[in-house]
């Protein structure tokens, strides 16, 4: 019996935590990096980012979240229904309850400004880094380096 009694407690009181969410219809985006402020509290229809607990659609009333992003493309649809697309080498992406979300790159830069060569390149170099490098911490950082230069590559095609 009080088990049932229980369950019924907390059915209403996540039902009353559940309306006093302050969701908003429209959805503000921050989008930075250290080289570049992208969008300002600018107003987006939809944002998909690539994290390392999979890539992820985000709308507007998205439930709070927070995530690492991996090397990876971050897709913006405005509300006009223009797509722009970045690359990201890592960061961080954060939800909130007002339907705000700020993207903070480590680095981003648009995909049409990436040279697929000079992507080729760097992928190239940073692959002979890794297979001579001769200790764990140059292995390490040359294995980062390859993840994101493949990341870029790919984002490039």
């Amino acid at each position: 019996m009080s088990f049932v009694r229980n369950a019924r407690l907390l059915a209403k009181r996540g039902a009353r935590l559940s309306l006093n969410r302050s969701y908003s219809d429209d959805m503000k985006l921050t989008f930075a990096a250290a080289n570049k402020t992208f969008f300002d509290a600018a107003v987006v229809r939809q944002i998909d980012v690539p994290s390392f607990s999979g890539s992820f659609g985000i709308l507007a009333k998205h439930v709070p979240t927070l995530a690492v992003l991996k090397p990876g493309v971050v897709q913006v649809t405005e509300n006009d229904g223009k797509v722009t697309k970045y690359f990201v080498s890592s960061g961080s992406v954060t939800v909130n309850e007002d339907s705000s979300v700020q993207v903070l790159a480590e680095e981003a830069h648009n995909i049409e400004d990436i040279d697929v060569s000079e992507a080729r390149q760097l992928l190239s170099k940073y692959q002979s880094e890794m297979s001579s490098a001769a200790s764990d911490k140059a292995k390490a950082e040359a294995a980062i380096a390859v993840e994101v230069a493949e990341a870029l590559v790919k984002a490039a095609e």
